[in-house]
């Protein structure tokens, strides 16, 4: 399996980890505690010079929709990267071009109504002091500041 394959599934199963039911009953008549909305962050990774969302990373997307069901999202940060790989210019306009494909599927999966902070940085940071290339900067970043909606009186 491709590591984006064992890396999207982690996160998945990171996700639904977390997730506990709503308040009431559970399935088998026991007390359920509230879910907690708290930050996370996910990535979504692409493969080598492309900007087009894998099936691994459409997963992800969803689990980052479910994860924050029922919560407030109080700031969104998408943060598109790139490998040191190529002419710097192109790999900041590859870096935009992933953070926008991510802020429209967010979109898509229940995240509408959420105002965005947009960043690309391209392949600044991706080579460590000692020149080496840093791995996996083919992805963006999302940050989801979360909390719980006030209950209305």
């Amino acid at each position: 399996m491709r590591r984006s394959t064992w890396v999207a599934a982690g996160l998945i199963a990171l996700g639904l980890a977390g997730c506990t039911s709503v308040p009431g009953r559970g399935p088998h008549g026991s007390a359920t505690v509230p879910r907690a909305c708290s930050d996370f962050k996910v990535s979504i990774y692409f493969n080598l010079h492309e900007d087009r969302l894998t099936r691994e990373a459409q997963a992800v997307l969803r689990s980052a929709g479910a994860m924050s069901e029922g919560c407030a999202v109080l700031k969104a940060r998408v943060v598109g990267l790139a490998d040191a790989v190529g002419a710097a210019d192109a790999s900041l306009d590859l870096s935009r071009r992933r953070a926008a494909v991510v802020t429209r599927a967010l979109g898509k999966v229940g995240f509408e109504q959420v105002e965005f902070d947009v960043a690309a940085v391209g392949e600044a940071g991706s080579v460590n002091p000692k020149g080496q290339a840093a791995p996996m900067r083919r992805r963006a970043d999302i940050f989801l500041h979360l909390t719980t909606p006030r209950a209305r009186p």
